[in-house]
């Protein structure tokens, strides 16, 4: 057929009004560690909570800067001292199509006690005594006493459907549904795709996201534990934006034209952890021969330790510069901060008088156990070098994570090192978990389990847990800091700076302070 100068015109003019074709976005992600399972309520690990919330929504969020925000709950308040109830959003969507309610959130908090794994997530739902499902849209949480904490707590409560995972709720049956995607169905703004353990994780955009459609199509996290490599891919080409890059290769990453470097000062402390237990199972004397007696009991050695320990030294090389000192198991921005306690201090002379005093003036020898896939490369070593000046013989014990968290669980160790995060944005979130003596029955000290117990430090705990007056609690919290301080029970080393690098053509990203590196943040360049 002959087109006609008038036909022409009108076919040109519908083809330029007529919107284009979007081309698909895909968004490739390289991070340091991956998840342990895609159940959100199988480990508090941080690796696990930042794979898992593109799936599935908490009924808070924690903001980038970890304050307390609406998620799948929009409003909530105490109406007694010991009762909070929540509204829930409405018109929200699971990615079977089905839609959320309270009874997603009831059978939530009340399977964590029966999937937990190491790492427990029951540390999330401690205060919770009993729920009570008011409307489709409107539930209340009992609490087993005051408790002024419990939204805070919330921001790490994972929300599965109650009809996906009816069938994979125990220990035994978890894996196997949401590994496999069977259970994996969130209302988070991406749907599982595929993942197996070390593997890349591939999500795929949930269009029907009660929070607005995300810009990219398709999301795969790889799991790159080695940091040169997850550099490498990134100066390739081969991924869009990678995390938590060490010192060595920012330069590189900054002097490249097409690519962009992000910091940003992070919520994680590495701190060394002590076992208080009497029989400990990995200190001997110069000679071999296991202690009778465990060192560390003895406020001395861990003062000599605290002393030896030159945390600029630590800064500078095993954290090449990626930190500032850190005089408490929390931040700054973190309610309960107390400023009074000073920075620790360098006396190495003083360290070895404290030896001395203690009864190991040759010092001992003693086992540093860490994932070797967690922290950095030269932090053991540089720890081990430090206290070989009061002479303390460290053998350094680097193993994944999968080994080392089950292994410190089980009481295998009795010096560690690992990283915290108060990521509820509140001091008692910490200390109940770290510092608290281990008493399922109060849900109190869930990851102390080195036998440290403190009954001054216990009720200080406890009392600013039940405090719902916001003043006395912040002095409860300050005292509670200042003692952990002042009795050593862990030693905080530094505070983290994170760094991520990115496409600067294609990419922009907002960084969080929890270190998590979500496709949420991550946004086209243009």
């Amino acid at each position: 057929m002959k087109l006609t100068p008038m036909l022409r015109a009108i076919l040109l003019a519908t083809a330029l009004a007529s919107p284009l074709p979007v081309l698909a976005e895909d968004l490739v992600i390289a991070t340091k560690a991956g998840p342990a399972s895609m159940d959100p309520h199988f480990t508090a690990t941080s690796a696990n909570a930042e794979a898992t919330k593109q799936v599935f929504d908490t009924l808070l969020k924690s903001g980038n800067d970890l304050q307390v925000e609406p998620m799948l709950a929009t409003e909530w308040s105490a109406i007694d001292d010991t009762t909070w109830e929540f509204k829930l959003r409405e018109g929200v969507k699971f990615h079977d199509g089905s839609d959320f309610t309270a009874e997603d959130v009831k059978f939530s908090i009340e399977r964590i006690p029966n999937v937990t794994g190491p790492n427990p997530t029951t540390v999330y739902v401690r205060n919770v005594a009993g729920i009570e499902i008011v409307d489709p849209h409107t539930i209340r949480i009992k609490t087993l006493g005051p408790a002024p904490t419990l939204p805070n707590d919330f921001i790490r409560l994972f929300i599965v459907s109650h009809t996906a995972a009816a069938d994979y709720s125990t220990k035994e049956t978890s894996a196997e549904g949401f590994n496999s995607g069977k259970a994996t169905i969130g209302t988070g703004p991406y749907k599982f795709v595929s993942w197996a353990p070390t593997q890349d994780l591939v999500l795929e955009k949930f269009d029907g996201y009660w929070g607005g459609a995300q810009p990219w199509d398709k999301v795969t996290r790889k799991e790159i534990p080695n940091d040169a490599a997850r550099v490498a891919q990134l100066l390739a080409g081969q991924v869009d934006l990678i995390s938590k890059i060490p010192a060595t290769d920012l330069a590189s990453v900054e002097q490249d034209g097409a690519l962009k470097l992000v910091k940003n000062p992070s919520a994680f402390i590495p701190y060394l952890e002590f076992d208080f237990r009497e029989d400990t199972p990995q200190v001997w004397d110069n000679a071999g021969k296991k202690v009778e007696k465990n060192p560390f009991l003895d406020p001395r050695v861990r003062e000599a330790f605290d002393l030896a320990l030159d945390r600029e030294t630590i800064i500078e090389f095993a954290l090449e510069g990626m930190g500032v000192p850190a005089t408490q198991l929390v931040t700054p921005t973190v309610f309960g901060y107390n400023d009074a306690i000073p920075e620790p201090v360098y006396d190495v002379d003083r360290a070895k008088e404290l030896m001395v005093e203690a009864g190991y003036p040759d010092g001992f020898k003693v086992t540093l156990a860490y994932a070797n896939d967690r922290q950095p490369t030269e932090l053991g070593p540089t720890i081990a070098q430090l206290l070989a000046a009061i002479d303390v013989t460290v053998n350094v014990q680097g193993v994944p994570a999968t080994v080392f968290n089950p292994a410190k669980t089980r009481g295998e160790y009795s010096l560690y090192l690992a990283s915290w995060a108060t990521l509820t944005g509140e001091s008692n979130y910490t200390l109940s978990a770290l510092i608290h003596t281990n008493e399922p029955e109060k849900s109190q000290g869930s990851f102390n389990v080195r036998g440290y117990s403190n009954p001054e430090l216990d009720k200080l705990i406890e009392a600013a847990a039940a405090e719902m007056d916001a003043t006395k609690r912040e002095a409860l919290l300050k005292e509670a800091n200042m003692l952990v301080s002042q009795e050593r029970p862990d030693l905080p080393l530094a505070i983290n700076v994170s760094a991520w690098g990115m496409k600067a053509d294609k990419v922009t990203y907002d960084p969080r302070a929890d270190e998590d590196t979500l496709a949420m943040d991550i946004h086209p360049a243009n």
